[in-house]
């Protein structure tokens, strides 16, 4: 018996926040020392080559399997999906980590910002990709980044500059998910700025605190 839409439709929104949170698993074998990070970011960016060839297939070639029709919104229907763009800048922020300007320590959770935080700010509310989110969603969203980055940063730089790098990073991830960015009239998916914005809120308060 088919589902009702709304209720069709909250059962997408469940699984793709799962396959969203599923990338939470992506530095694990770095941080239990099975790999090295570059490895790690060599991963990635083979993922990036899979998915855009998987996106190729869907919006030129014209392959529509089940998987996209499942979970896939109506506006990424003739545009790349939101995994692909999760791929990207998951991938670019593991690179950007290999070289000096970053390191896994800022890396791990800013991508962790987008795998966990963005997945919870989605079930609080529902928003057009050209809407901003509620306050609470903000709060909320603003917790939960803070709390991924902390067991990564305090270590690494003392109590009080580690929360200020975490607090900067979550800010930078926190407002990338609440304010939608528009490029040339077309609203950009935060799977790809939140974790950009994490890292680079994280390197600027390094530069400041030392």
């Amino acid at each position: 018996m088919a589902l009702p839409a709304a209720a069709w439709r909250e059962r997408v929104e469940f699984e793709r926040r799962l396959v969203h949170a599923s990338g939470t698993l992506y530095p694990v074998p770095y941080l239990l020392g099975w790999l090295s990070w570059r490895e790690t970011a060599a991963l990635l960016v083979a993922s990036v080559v899979l998915v855009g060839t998987l996106e190729f297939l869907r919006l030129v070639v014209g392959l529509d399997h089940a998987v996209y029709r499942t979970l896939t919104r109506e506006y990424e229907s003739d545009s790349v999906g939101g995994y692909a763009l999760y791929q990207v800048s998951m991938a670019g922020v593991a690179l950007l980590a290999s070289t000096s300007i970053a390191s896994p320590t800022l890396a791990v959770p800013a991508m962790w910002m987008l795998s966990v935080g963005d997945p919870v700010s989605g079930a609080l509310g529902s928003n057009g990709p050209r809407e901003p989110k509620r306050r609470l969603v903000w709060v909320v969203m603003f917790v939960v980044c803070v709390a991924v980055a902390v067991p990564f940063l305090v270590p690494a730089f003392g109590t009080a500059a580690g929360v200020a790098v975490a607090v900067a990073g979550a800010a930078a991830a926190t407002i990338a998910d609440g304010i939608p960015t528009i490029v040339r009239g077309i609203a950009v998916d935060d799977n790809l700025t939140i974790p950009p914005a994490a890292i680079g809120g994280m390197i600027a308060a390094v530069a400041i605190v030392g």
